[in-house]
């Protein structure tokens, strides 16, 4: 899979893009709930916060997904 940039969101206008990356995260894991694993319509979410979000992080919060205490809404 080629990484891409996610496309500028008026949602997060500053350089700083922590909740760009967690809500496009939060985004792909609603779109593969919704639609089913492996979906293509989910497949942009998932370059977005690829591109965005700093592996540890994913790493993590996968992990917190699978134990059932991520902070997010999923």
């Amino acid at each position: 899979m080629q990484l891409e940039t996610a496309p500028a969101d008026f949602r997060f206008p500053t350089t700083n893009q922590t909740r760009h990356c967690f809500t496009r995260y939060i985004e792909y894991h609603r779109c593969t709930q919704a639609k089913g694993e492996g979906a293509p319509e989910c497949d942009k979410f998932a370059k977005y916060y690829r591109s965005l979000c700093p592996s540890e992080w994913v790493e993590k919060w996968n992990e917190q997904r699978e134990n059932g205490c991520f902070p997010g809404p999923l």
